[in-house]
């Protein structure tokens, strides 16, 4: 049995229905990439397994346990982090303060967990002062995959994480995920860089118009003349 696993899932906002029989699965410590055009239906993958998009039909199983209609609070406890696209730092609170947010659950902040953020991404230590408004895009991308961690998950989601970065830094924030994903955390991430993404992922799908239409090994779908022509730019 798969760590995650999304079986004919239904969902989308109030009435309107964007995905539509959708199967996916992570399994533990894997590195998975949704990939497609845009309105998709791929960030709906994620807030639906989060909690906080419409679960219309269908089932998602973590860990042996459905989770289908569970709150973001229950999920987190489960042991899923997400990163969203927008808005995923508060503005102003500290550094510091926004990582203990991430520990909120918790009757006291676990100071192991924090040195780990720390020592994964210094900056952070050395803004932990600092305001998180204030911090560059990259800086802020960092905040909010360090606030997910502070958990310790099984799995983390990552909404678009290279998503309005500076081409320079865009590397760096692949390099990041990388390396989380090989200290033993599982990745499920949407990603607008395609071609990125499947080049450094386990697996991937391809998501068009809210259904399943190619999953594989990425490096397959890279290589893939069709794929690449339809959804990579050639």
């Amino acid at each position: 049995m798969s760590l995650l696993e999304i079986d004919d899932l239904d969902a989308g906002y109030g009435d309107l229905q964007i995905l539509d029989g959708v199967d996916m699965a992570v399994d533990d410590e894997e590195y998975v990439a949704i990939v497609g055009p845009n309105g998709a239906g791929k960030s709906t993958v994620m807030r639906t397994v989060f909690g906080i998009a419409t679960h219309m039909g269908g089932t998602i199983t973590f860990d042996g346990e459905k989770i289908s209609t569970l709150a973001p609070e229950r999920v987190i406890r489960k042991g899923i982090g997400y990163v969203p696209q927008d808005d995923n730092v508060f503005s102003s609170l500290s550094v510091r303060e926004n990582l203990e947010m991430g520990a909120y659950i918790l009757d006291d902040v676990p100071e192991a967990a924090l040195r780990e953020v720390y020592d994964r991404f210094p900056i952070l230590e050395e803004r932990e002062g600092q305001k998180g408004g204030t911090l560059s895009g990259g800086q802020q991308q960092m905040l909010a995959m360090g606030r997910a961690l502070m958990l310790d998950p099984d799995l983390i989601l990552l909404d678009e994480p290279s998503a309005g970065l500076a081409p320079d830094l865009v590397e760096e924030m692949f390099e990041k995920v990388d390396q989380i994903n090989d200290d033993g955390t599982a990745i499920l991430m949407v990603e607008q860089n395609a071609k990125e993404a499947l080049r450094r992922c386990d697996r991937g799908y391809v998501l068009v118009q809210g259904q399943n239409r190619y999953d594989g090994p990425g490096e397959s779908l890279l290589d893939d003349e069709q794929i690449r022509r339809d959804f990579l730019g050639g």
